[in-house]
């Protein structure tokens, strides 16, 4: 078991200079909030209009024996539920082609879905979590705390459409919305169905090899397949089935590439217009929510007006991800840290982590 393996500690911290030295001053608040306990491990990129703003990455490997140990960290890193940010661009690339209707029920595109709530569904509120699926995070807690769905072993069907997201539902379609990973796990499905190619496929076809990202992935075991293992409750992480996560949240990959998705997105490569104001169309009433993502207006300290921010986060095991994208800036940031108790803060509450990050970003004082 990976708990008994011997764990070889390597401490490396890197810093990428920035275009301008005084940039790094400018985000100096940043560092000093991540790197309070020195157990942090964390890869930051921000980037505005293309060109990075600040660059700075500090891990400790886990390795299972010393001579193991790369003579540099990997810089690939678990997307965890920016993946499913991902999915809902290829579900509305599919909208822009006139195969899927969003509010049409998933039981027009996915007839041997055994859910009861199948034909209620429509593929909006799959997108946003409205509907009343059953949720894997529900299952009994294995090791270290994990829901036993996404560990080795786990004795219920996976299978998306008639398996463990098929069976009792929880909730009527469109009465709210509930975080759920059996929502982009049927997404997935429901692109195979369209598409006749796996979600994963469609990811290497349309985002990996046309914008060049050489280090996205899809992580299918618990061997960490060029992702980090890192500590949790201060011992090592259990083994994970990244497969459970599927289309929900099993991509792997730089902050690089992350950067590179967002810059073709907000760009408009990925999507035409009308798509991607569906994409980006945060609900206030549902708390902003939109699909796949959450988009909201705030004021940011030192922007003269409100800013247009577009969030995904993710967490599986001890990672968490933060992927930023503020179109009318052109800023983007991806924010990886191991440590999931790292509190990130609320943007819209003026203060916090990730509020001060943008805020330097969008509004700080300009380099020349």
């Amino acid at each position: 078991m990976i708990r008994s393996l011997i764990a070889a500690l390597c401490l490396v911290s890197a810093l990428v200079a920035t275009p301008v030295a005084s940039a790094a001053d400018r985000f100096s608040p940043l560092e000093a909030a991540l790197s309070k306990n020195v157990d942090v491990e964390f890869d930051v990129a921000i980037e505005r209009d293309g060109k990075s703003l600040y660059r700075k990455k500090s891990y400790i490997v886990v390795c299972e024996r010393l001579s193991s140990c790369p003579a540099y960290p990997s810089t690939r890193w678990r997307w965890a539920s920016v993946t499913k940010q991902i999915v809902a661009v290829l579900v509305l690339q599919e909208v822009a082609k006139g195969r899927i209707d969003l509010d049409a029920p998933l039981s027009r595109y996915l007839p041997r879905f055994k859910s009861a709530n199948a034909s209620l569904i429509t593929v909006r509120q799959l997108l946003r979590h409205q509907t009343g699926l059953p949720n894997p995070d529900d299952t009994p807690a294995g090791a270290a705390g994990m829901a036993s769905y996404y560990l080795p072993g786990f004795k219920s069907n996976r299978d998306p459409l008639g398996g463990y997201c098929s069976g009792p539902v929880k909730g009527t379609p469109g009465a709210g919305w509930t975080y759920n990973n059996c929502d982009y796990i049927v997404a997935g499905a429901l692109l195979k169905a369209v598409t006749g190619k796996s979600w994963d496929r469609l990811v290497k076809d349309r985002i990996a090899r046309p914008l060049g990202l050489r280090s996205l992935i899809v992580l299918r075991s618990g061997k960490y397949e060029g992702a980090n293992q890192f500590k949790l409750a201060g011992d090592i992480e259990p083994e994970l089935d990244f497969s459970a996560f599927g289309a929900a949240g099993s991509l792997a990959g730089s902050a690089e590439d992350l950067l590179a998705f967002d810059r073709a997105l907000m760009n408009g490569k990925l999507l035409p217009p009308a798509q991607l104001a569906e994409l980006w169309d945060g609900q206030a009433e549902l708390g902003y929510i939109a699909l796949g993502q959450w988009v909201f207006t705030v004021p940011l300290k030192g922007c003269a007006a409100p800013v247009k921010i577009v969030e995904r986060r993710g967490a599986i095991g001890a990672v968490q991800v933060r992927n930023f994208i503020l179109p009318d800036q052109k800023v983007a940031a991806a924010v990886f840290v191991a440590n999931p108790e790292f509190d990130f803060g609320e943007i819209w509450q003026g203060s916090g982590f990730s509020h001060d990050l943008l805020a330097l970003a969008a509004c700080g004082t300009e380099t020349k």
